[in-house]
């Protein structure tokens, strides 16, 4: 199946693959996210799984989402403008606060606190919050398995893999 819809296998579905019943399971709840019927936009959804895996430094997943952001409409300026989402004016109100809540998820030394929640209800019910945040976690889940095991890019996304974070000062990268 995969042959067919991308011309290959997915690196990653060959990991995952090798653990049947977590990629079904893995696979299953990405359908429920990512469905017509979701309070949160494909386009928005799209934002999200590529922000948190640039934060997680997945290039196979900054790959992919881009790649699946591109074809649901989403500019390569607004792709390329997502590590500065806050600053930029190519971010709606409710794009800023979702991404800004995907950041508070996934960075380790940030936290959801009471105003990014109120933040959060200007622009989506308790319900969307929820599948908000079941999307984040999954992306984390599966951008941390991937970036662990060194899953490459596989040229989805003619946009350059971009990392959110600098390499740490050390001799090696001075």
């Amino acid at each position: 199946m995969q042959r067919r819809r991308y011309g290959r296998e997915l690196e990653s579905v060959k990991l995952w693959g090798r653990i049947p019943g977590a990629f079904l399971a893995m696979a299953t709840m990405y359908r429920v996210l990512d469905r017509n019927s979701s309070p949160i936009e494909s386009t928005l959804r799209s934002l999200i799984q590529t922000r948190v895996s640039q934060i997680n430094w997945c290039a196979f997943c900054i790959d992919f989402n881009s790649a699946i952001g591109l074809g649901r409409g989403v500019s390569e300026e607004k792709l390329g403008a997502l590590p500065q989402f806050e600053e930029s004016s190519q971010f709606s109100e409710r794009e800023k606060a979702a991404l800004a809540y995907a950041e508070a998820i996934t960075y380790s030394d940030r936290r959801v606190d009471a105003g990014l929640m109120s933040r959060l209800h200007g622009y989506f019910d308790d319900q969307a919050i929820i599948e908000l945040t079941a999307l984040i976690v999954y992306q984390n889940m599966s951008s941390k398995f991937n970036a662990a095991l060194g899953v490459p890019a596989q040229g989805f996304c003619s946009l350059p893999v971009q990392e959110s974070r600098q390499l740490p000062a050390t001799d090696e990268n001075r």
